[in-house]
């Protein structure tokens, strides 16, 4: 995973000299992130201040720059970088660059075991033409279930997640593997949802969790997971705005594509997903891939006694690429009060 280098970062300073509208001498917590020449602007302020020095964590800045109006700093106020000026003729600034951080998955073995005794293999039970073909075919729809559910919830073990023989391999999901973008109703700087304990799903919820994740990521949202219980509370985003005339004899009440300023989302729904979340997700930076010939497949087995024997096999990951481009929002209620 790969990272562009932060553009902002956040005071670390309880106390001003002289005092929080005329301080040059700023402590903030990464230092690193910032030059000399660098134009930088307190969040929600007009004013822009120039770098004029970095020394570890603490700037030394020109208040005031340009002649816009001095900000009123504060302790943890976000500084954004807006960009660094260099001077005509100078020498190429030292090279900056962030270290990729390798991530990784493990592959997890799902199987099932098919077993026809020969006089039921031998007799025609109604609609049924081959009975072990059948007994595939369930089992195979039972795995593919257990897959999507694994892809959504499935936890790797903290410690040997390679696996072993006498160790279980089993492999992270979508909803573990978001860490960065993990969001509640009025927590966070987000807004309360509805209803009387304010964690219901509102649209003023959802636009500002994919506000979030665009800040910081190159993509935007481009698919949106949940269980049937949120389902209907997003539907319910257009229930004041229906309207209907005197043909119509079809009632509507779905959302399928949800378009808002940071992307067009298509509505996915998914019996696994979590009753109390919403999945955030950039669908071009997930796949669900087997092992290199180890998509599911069946295997006949050697029969013992008069039965026909057989297993099947699938050995599946999930690869889930640049963490902070997806999200989910957590804590919602699940009953719309």
């Amino acid at each position: 995973m790969d990272a562009l280098l932060p553009n902002f970062d956040h005071l670390n300073q309880t106390v001003f000299v002289p005092d929080p509208e005329t301080a040059t001498s700023l402590t903030v917590e990464n230092g690193s992130r910032f030059r000399i020449g660098d134009l930088v602007r307190p969040d929600g302020w007009n004013e822009v201040m120039l770098v004029s020095n970095v020394v570890a964590n603490v700037l030394t800045v020109v208040r005031g720059y340009g002649g816009t109006p001095n900000a009123t700093l504060e302790d943890d106020l976000r500084l954004i970088i807006i960009g660094n000026a260099a001077i005509e003729g100078a020498e190429a600034p030292t090279a900056r660059f962030t270290n990729r951080a390798r991530k990784r998955n493990y592959t997890q073995i799902f199987t099932a075991s098919v077993w026809v005794s020969g006089s039921m293999q031998a007799a025609r039970a109604h609609g049924v033409e081959d009975e072990a073909d059948y007994q595939k075919q369930e089992r195979l729809r039972e795995l593919l279930r257990d897959l999507e559910n694994t892809v959504i919830n499935g936890v790797a073990p903290s410690n040997d997640p390679q696996g072993s023989s006498s160790v279980r391999r089993t492999m992270n999901g979508i909803v573990p593997s978001i860490a960065t973008n993990r969001f509640a109703p009025g927590q966070g700087g987000l807004p309360d949802g509805g209803g009387t304990s304010g964690t219901v799903l509102t649209e003023e919820l959802l636009n500002a969790a994919l506000q979030r994740i665009w800040e910081q990521s190159n993509g935007p949202i481009d698919t949106i997971v949940m269980n049937g219980v949120q389902k209907r509370m997003l539907n319910e985003f257009i229930g004041s705005q229906r309207s209907f005339g005197p043909d119509d004899d079809s009632f509507r009440n779905l959302v399928n594509v949800y378009e808002s300023d940071f992307g067009v989302c298509r509505v996915v729904l998914s019996r696994w997903a979590p009753a109390d979340k919403v999945l955030l997700l950039d669908s071009s930076r997930i796949q669900v891939m087997p092992l290199a010939g180890r998509s599911f497949h069946y295997t006949p087995l050697a029969a013992t006694g008069d039965s026909v024997r057989g297993q099947l096999v699938g050995e599946y990951t999930l690869e889930f690429k640049n963490e902070n481009a997806h999200g989910l929002i957590g804590g919602l209620s699940v009953t719309g009060d």
